[in-house]
């Protein structure tokens, strides 16, 4: 394996998940003394120590495979001329961090990182600015509501930190994933001057609010192309809908402000058919993926009382027109782009949004 040039490792978890938080049961029951943990982790640093081509390192969720002292491992050379770095692991106790600022010094090269938010420091995007660092131009981020119980948003990059970043790397795009992150947390998170061209909100208990989506079209409007937005509440009283109160639906508003626009797909947040409609005119052809399931569309009673239209063959004809292309909702959710497995579906994507520089 000297002349491994590419390592990725990706470790399903979903079938040790309970609404998406790992038990620890059945880990006991595979390795109880822990034997088998150990001897994969020495293994995995044999080949990191015995490396001599690796450019690309990318390790997502291996349960407690990567530790923090797995990276030095890595000879300074090699650690130099790396492209890639992916370490994520929501499954460590504590506030471990699987790399440290100190670490990523010897990271020189790197063209695209992918980390759990709550171990992207504000001293990390110090070191990664500094004139002594090849430009970054794809950073992924996981901000996980776990982690942000065990770990917190304290030393998370200021404003000032990422407007220091985009200075030295003035091709940087930004990927987050949140899953069942508050409203509140996610307002702290989403600095302005961000690159984010990517967002995904995923949920099992907590659901984003209409003032998170309006934030993000307001401060994102230059960058963003893909918003994705998933709920798996299981609530008897129906799916949240955003422009409760509002004047503005924060979706429309969102296919206004946001001209490069190319991906919307909506599950388990209430859509008004006219809303969509709508957002099919704003962005038109450029909208090239809109997906929206099938039970998270409504019909306000103006359109259900009109006798004379079929109310859901006018949504397809109007949404088809205005995209210029044959276009319907999403009859299950498994058909899907988006997995419904939010892990599997970050690392596929951060994988392809890191390769495309």
């Amino acid at each position: 394996h000297r002349n491994l040039q590419k390592l990725s490792l990706f470790g399903d978890i979903s079938i040790l998940q309970q609404h998406g938080s790992i038990s620890n049961t059945y880990l006991g029951k595979v390795d109880p003394d822990g034997k088998k943990i150990k001897q994969i982790q020495q293994l995995f640093e044999e080949i990191l120590g015995n490396s001599r081509q690796l450019k690309w390192l990318s390790c997502g969720f291996m349960l407690q495979i990567v530790t923090p002292t797995s990276l030095s491992s890595l000879s300074n050379p090699i650690a130099n001329t790396m492209e890639h770095l992916s370490l994520l692991d929501n499954h460590i106790p504590g506030n471990t961090t699987l790399i440290t600022a100190v670490e990523l010094e010897r990271f020189v090269n790197l063209r695209s990182l992918a980390l759990d938010f709550c171990d992207f420091t504000a001293e990390m995007a110090r070191v990664l600015a500094d004139s002594n660092h090849v430009p970054l131009h794809r950073l992924s981020l996981l901000v996980h509501s776990v982690s942000i119980m065990h770990k917190s948003l304290d030393s998370m990059p200021e404003d000032e930190n990422w407007k220091a970043l985009t200075r030295n790397s003035t091709n940087l795009r930004v990927y987050i994933m949140a899953f069942d992150v508050k409203s509140d947390d996610m307002l702290r998170i989403l600095k302005p001057s961000i690159p984010l061209e990517r967002i995904h909100f995923d949920s099992y208990v907590t659901c984003v609010s209409g003032a998170v989506v309006d934030l993000i079209s307001r401060q994102y409007d230059k960058f963003l192309t893909h918003f994705i937005l998933m709920n798996d509440v299981i609530d008897m009283s129906g799916f949240p809908d955003l422009s409760d109160n509002r004047n503005e639906d924060p979706l429309v508003l969102l296919a206004w402000r946001c001209t490069r626009l190319s991906l919307l797909a909506v599950h388990g947040y209430t859509v008004w058919a006219h809303n969509l409609i709508a957002i099919a005119r704003l962005r038109g052809s450029d909208l090239k993926v809109l997906e929206v399931t099938e039970e998270s569309i409504d019909f306000d009673q103006g359109e259900l009382a009109d006798q004379d239209v079929d109310p859901v063959h006018n949504l397809i004809e109007q949404v088809s027109l205005g995209l210029g292309r044959p276009w319907h909702a999403v009859m299950d959710i498994e058909l899907l782009s988006v997995f419904t497995e939010p892990t599997r579906h970050f690392y596929r994507e951060m994988q392809s949004f890191s390769e495309g520089i």
